[in-house]
């Protein structure tokens, strides 16, 4: 009886001990398969730490780059090339496949132990997906940094390095400290109202990501102040309005094939906007692309760009950072 008791308690402690154990850490009994549970409610199991990670997002790519070497990862999305659009072009370099928006069939030839769906794509794939047999995980299509940093922990989790996580976000949490430590230095009468020039004509307004990393650069999202809603697109009679002492002019060419410069000619050659005082004290700024508009822990770098490009030197940084918890 007493040894049957015993053994019923030990039985029990076993149990405890797993339950407690953190989401997306191996078994401590030594089993290598973990649970999840994405964005959707979806209880995901993974039988191991995956080694052939694909991510259907330019930003979740980047987000997984910051979280496993890129020999982890079986494909990235091809914009991760473009020295425009990328601030991770070398790490990209270094995995061998490509995608963009692959098909079922395209995924499965890749033999992925881990699929990263965002849930503004298709999310119609992932049924198909699971019943191909793979392992499929939802995340939310981050849109400010709380839903960034919520990203993150479940992505880190997936791939089965939570302690990664942890110290990617406490790498963001040090750097917008050591820029809003600057940003306090500005006097409110000396913040500036920005506006940012957008090929996505409906970017940047209120809900949007460059929204968000306004509040934290310390600058007025001109947008935003005049109550313009992301995916609102802004008449340049609002654009008169709002009147911005600083203009945020796009750099992206996709390669060369599309002429900006004649895009950029629409608005700064066209006798209605001459007035504005941004293009009167010529403060038509081309920001990094890259980092302005970037939904990974790199949106903290997007932040930096922004004080940079707005109020000078002090906040100046590299052209190819990019936080990473990887050894």
């Amino acid at each position: 009886m007493r040894k049957s008791f015993l053994a019923i308690v030990m039985v029990i402690a076993c149990l405890l001990l797993t339950a407690c154990r953190a989401p997306g850490a191996p078994n401590a009994n030594g089993a290598d398969a973990y649970t999840v549970t994405d964005s959707q409610g979806t209880v995901v199991t993974l039988p191991a730490r995956p080694h052939r990670i694909v991510t259907l997002s330019m930003s979740t790519d980047e987000i997984m780059l910051g979280l496993v070497p890129p020999e982890d990862m079986a494909a990235v999305n091809g914009l991760l090339d473009d020295p425009v659009s990328s601030n991770v072009v070398e790490l990209a370099q270094k995995v061998e496949k490509r995608v963009g928006n692959p098909t079922v069939e395209e995924l499965v030839a890749l033999h992925p132990d881990l699929v990263v769906v965002p849930d503004w794509g298709d999310l119609a794939i992932v049924p198909s997906l699971r019943e191909a047999g793979l392992t499929v995980v939802v995340c939310k299509g981050a849109r400010n940094l709380a839903e960034i940093k919520e990203t993150i922990t479940l992505l880190a989790q997936a791939a089965g390095v939570p302690e990664r996580g942890e110290k990617l976000l406490a790498m963001m949490d040090d750097h917008l400290k050591n820029i809003e430590k600057k940003v306090s230095a500005i006097p409110e009468s000396e913040r500036k109202t920005v506006v940012l020039i957008s090929l996505m004509s409906g970017y940047g307004g209120i809900g949007s990501s460059f929204d968000d990393a306004c509040r934290y650069a310390g600058v007025k999202n001109g947008r935003a102040e005049l109550g313009i809603r992301d995916g609102q697109v802004m008449t340049k009679e609002q654009l008169v309005q709002i009147n911005p002492d600083v203009l945020f002019v796009p750099t992206y060419n996709d390669h060369g094939k599309f002429d900006v410069d004649k895009f950029r000619k629409e608005y700064f050659e066209d006798p209605s906007l001459q007035t504005l005082q941004a293009i009167r004290e010529h403060r038509l700024e081309e920001p990094t692309e890259a980092y302005i508009y970037n939904c990974s822990q790199d949106f903290v770098l997007g932040v930096q760009e922004i004080a940079y490009r707005t109020y000078g030197e002090s906040f100046a940084q590299g052209r190819n950072e990019h936080l990473s918890a990887v050894e």
